[in-house]
């Protein structure tokens, strides 16, 4: 354990992630056992149809939903808490500056990723998915050298949204398509998109965008290139997965005949989104 905390602090960098490594390790074993063990075995119990009736990359492709649902539940109100309840000046060193709290919030974050990661390479389905994992773990691990915790921890927000867009896959998944629940699921889900990624999420950016401009003489140009262009990349995939939902959401309440077809679906879907699980639910 010390040596991979020198490793971690000395080689690497991340010179405030020692502290945090036992959180790391246990969200990380945490997630996977939820997808290996739990999800299988609840899920067969209570959705035999839905779950236990299909085959194994769609029975994966469940229980991928499942951790990231219980991912949102945890990170969302925790990430909030922390916002809330931080230090009335710590606006004032966005860049390089740290909050203790930060750290476990994050730790969180960095072993869902790992476990997303390390999903999209063994039950490969798309290099997109990988790649996105990969980013999402790297930025998330590079927020402990310090840098840019705190739009880390307010981006974590945005997961809001995926809370509804897996309610929405699951109630595809069990013959809910076009149903009242479903309608009213999807109500939430845009309004929630809406106000937390395009609204607030502009917001963050922007400032984020600013910051990056401020700090640019004291950061690596490969730092200033990957999270500048990324940065624009994610508010642009939010406008197009937003645009995407309202155009799923309509195919769901059209026809009896487009229902019909959606709920026959078991796929696992591929494109950009804001996780691997979310990914297969046709958003970020």
């Amino acid at each position: 354990m010390a040596f991979l905390e020198r490793f971690v602090s000395g080689t690497l960098g991340l010179t405030k992630f020692p502290p945090y490594l036992s959180t790391f390790y246990w969200s990380f074993l945490g997630f996977l056992l939820i997808h290996q063990v739990i999800a299988p075995y609840f899920s067969s119990k209570y959705f035999p149809v839905a779950f236990a009736g299909k085959n194994r990359a769609a029975r994966n492709n469940w229980s991928i939903h499942v951790v990231s649902q219980v991912h949102v539940v945890i990170i969302v109100p925790y990430a909030l808490w922390v916002i809330l309840n931080e230090k009335p000046d710590r606006g004032a060193e966005r860049a390089f500056g740290w909050d203790e709290n930060v750290g476990y919030v994050h730790a969180i974050a960095c072993g869902y990723f790992l476990w997303d990661t390390l999903d999209a390479i063994i039950n490969f389905i798309d290099p997109g998915f990988v790649a996105h994992g990969i980013a999402c773990f790297a930025i998330y691990t590079m927020s402990y050298k310090p840098f840019v915790a705190y739009y880390g921890l307010r981006c974590l927000l945005w997961e809001t949204s995926t809370f509804f867009l897996n309610n929405h896959w699951f109630l595809d998944k069990t013959n809910r398509t076009g149903s009242r629940l479903q309608l009213i699921n999807g109500f939430f889900l845009l309004t929630s998109f809406l106000f937390v990624r395009i609204i607030y999420g502009g917001s963050i950016s922007l400032q984020f965008f600013f910051t990056l401009l401020e700090v640019r003489h004291e950061i690596p140009l490969a730092y200033l290139l990957i999270y500048g262009l990324g940065n624009i990349v994610l508010q642009g995939l939010n406008w197009f997965w937003f645009y995407k939902m309202i155009q799923s959401l309509r195919k769901r309440f059209g026809t009896s005949g487009e229902r019909t077809k959606l709920i026959g679906e078991d796929q696992v879907a591929t494109g950009p989104a804001d996780g691997h699980a979310a990914e297969n639910g046709n958003s970020s």
